[in-house]
């Protein structure tokens, strides 16, 4: 079901993932060209004005890094939104989603701040524990979307829906996070003789298969919101 919906709407689908693509690829462009320009000034010996630069150049990449993460998520959220309405109304309009993941942005950058911080803290303790807050957690945007709930409630919905098929939502997890790793190396390779263009290159055709993750996200939520509901119904296929 994923992959005939992901084909099936491609180009919509594809979109918000390119433009987040090539705005994450321009940004990795500058700071890729400021950090060459800082190890040539390195060569020269480590002189005040390198001190400088680098001090200058530090609120760069952490404005980048922000700029990025906020296009990234807006962009997932208008493709779960957009699958959302198709699987539930039969259509959906790329606009309609676009406004409501706007409206609903503060929610989705809150949730992936927490579900971030416990999960990392969880690998630090034992790599288990951090396993299992994401596979806990794996539904927390789709339930954002579709349930209009805020971060913290999104917590503890995904937890239960995803309740005792922890095995079922780390092997869709793993499958998924597989798929976009491969393309993403190929992508690598494939970029690197573009020297500091690589970045971008690497962006844009790693936006193909991204999309892949947030459909794969919302048909699960279904499936699984099926299962709640009627646990004698066979819930949709993957």
């Amino acid at each position: 079901m994923v992959f005939n919906l992901y084909k099936s709407n491609l180009v919509m689908f594809l979109v918000p993932m390119m433009v987040a693509g090539v705005v994450s690829g321009i940004l990795a462009l500058v700071l890729g060209y400021s950090a060459a320009n800082l190890a040539a000034l390195a060569r020269g010996g480590l002189t005040d004005f390198f001190w400088r630069s680098l001090v200058n150049l530090l609120p760069v990449i952490l404005l980048s890094s922000i700029v990025s993460w906020i296009v990234r998520t807006l962009a997932n959220g208008v493709c779960i939104k957009y699958a959302s309405d198709i699987l539930s109304k039969g259509n959906a309009e790329i606009g309609e989603a676009f406004d409501f993941t706007i409206r609903k942005l503060v929610s989705l950058l809150g949730v992936a701040i927490v579900t971030g911080i416990l999960i990392v803290l969880g690998f630090i303790a034992l790599i288990v524990p951090g396993i299992i807050l994401a596979m806990m957690f794996y539904l927390v945007v789709p339930v954002i979307m579709v349930e209009d709930v805020g971060a913290l409630d999104s917590l503890s919905r995904s937890r239960k829906l995803v309740s005792k098929r922890w095995g079922k939502t780390f092997v869709i997890y793993l499958v998924v996070s597989i798929v976009v790793i491969v393309v993403s190396s190929v992508a690598g390779l494939v970029s690197a003789p573009f020297g500091l263009l690589s970045g971008l290159v690497n962006s844009i055709v790693t936006a193909v298969v991204t999309p892949i993750s947030p459909i794969s996200e919302i048909v699960y939520y279904y499936s699984m919101l099926a299962r709640e509901q009627s646990p004698a119904a066979t819930p949709p296929s993957l």
